[in-house]
């Protein structure tokens, strides 16, 4: 089947989410430093907002920096914030002009803040655009996200604005970084690793899984267009017979 054809005959999932893994390996086995990879692994991005914008796909998230990589060298992150702000201030426009909103999920306010700066400001600029939203998850956990809305709801129950009794599953997602955004319908991780990193828990909770054994600068047109197939094959029960 050719890329058009799976293009055009292929009903996209409504939300998909990515944990971009391998982006270090990959420039390791190449004799590189660490940041070709993360270069490398930028323009894979590009590569795939725009595949899951022409798929029909409506919600993009996107494992962009875990609130566990700023424990990895100084110089790394400040090369990885550089990397991040110039991402965003060179495609801002081609977001524009793809109809693609920008979101942010994360303990953000931990970012540089000319990062920030640069960050709020392509969020502001695609802020009516419907095609697609592509979140970044930037300093991102998800147990801190599941902490974040623990306290949140804690302040609203301390405030009488709702009761104990009124707390449910909904009132969880209602709280999160996603809210009133729907649950990923298929997961997909690059470089064969076997875990979700802190990563949506509470939201991947019936998500389809699709690992592949490649590293993310390497992840293609055709990879995505494979993994969509691969979902469609697969019978979602949530839990049911």
């Amino acid at each position: 089947m050719s890329k058009k054809q799976t293009a055009s005959e292929l009903s996209a999932p409504e939300h998909i989410a990515i944990i971009m893994d391998g982006n270090g390996r990959w420039a390791k086995q190449r004799g590189l430093p660490r940041i070709a990879g993360h270069r490398a692994g930028a323009e894979s991005v590009r590569r795939t907002v725009e595949t899951c914008k022409n798929l029909g796909v409506k919600y993009l998230t996107l494992y962009a920096f875990s609130s566990e990589n700023w424990k990895r060298p100084e110089s790394e992150v400040k090369a990885l914030m550089q990397l991040l702000e110039r991402f965003l201030k060179e495609k801002t426009k081609e977001m524009m002009k793809q109809n693609v909103r920008l979101n942010a999920i994360g303990r953000t306010d931990m970012l540089p803040e000319k990062t920030r700066i640069q960050l709020d400001k392509a969020i502001e600029t695609t802020a009516d655009n419907t095609a697609l939203t592509l979140n970044l998850a930037l300093s991102y956990g998800s147990r801190e996200e599941i902490v974040d809305a623990t306290k949140s709801i804690a302040q609203k129950v301390a405030t009488g604005e709702i009761s104990i009794d009124d707390i449910d599953n909904c009132t969880i997602s209602d709280h999160l970084y996603t809210a009133d955004q729907p649950d990923p319908d298929l997961l997909i991780r690059t470089s064969g690793e076997l875990r979700l990193s802190n990563f949506l828990l509470w939201q991947l909770s019936y998500s389809e899984i699709v690992i592949l054994d490649k590293f993310w600068p390497d992840f293609a047109e055709s990879d995505l267009y494979d993994a969509v197939t691969h979902f469609h094959s697969r019978h979602r029960r949530f839990g049911a017979i």
